[in-house]
């Protein structure tokens, strides 16, 4: 995988939505059951909203019940990272798109 030019964050602000931004360069949550891909059930790719790699094939989605997108196996290896992530005041394993940093969501054990 080629690793693309950074963006600075007024770049990411520029071709990103607000939402989009917050969740994806600022680490930020949507709210469960609400974002756009979270019930979505068309076969595909799950790209990174930020630049465009491959993160996730539709036929690795499941229903955790939790209200957000969740896989059990990345498209590719090496597209995604995974992360230790110790903020508010858990320990969590923290997903991220290895091509650019884009904040994924977190990794959970009892999906």
């Amino acid at each position: 995988m080629t690793k693309r030019a950074k963006k600075t964050e007024a770049e990411w602000k520029s071709v990103l939505s607000s939402e989009q931004y917050r969740v994806t360069r600022l680490k930020g949550t949507e709210r469960p059951f609400t974002g756009e891909y979270w019930d979505c059930d068309r076969d595909g790719v799950y790209h990174c909203r930020c630049c465009g790699e491959p993160l996730f094939l539709s036929d690795t989605k499941f229903d955790a019940g939790c209200g957000w997108p969740s896989f059990f196996a990345p498209a590719t290896a090496g597209g995604i990272s995974e992360h230790r992530d110790t903020s508010h005041g858990m320990i969590r394993t923290e997903v991220t798109c290895s091509n650019c940093g884009a904040h994924l969501g977190h990794v959970f054990t009892d999906g």
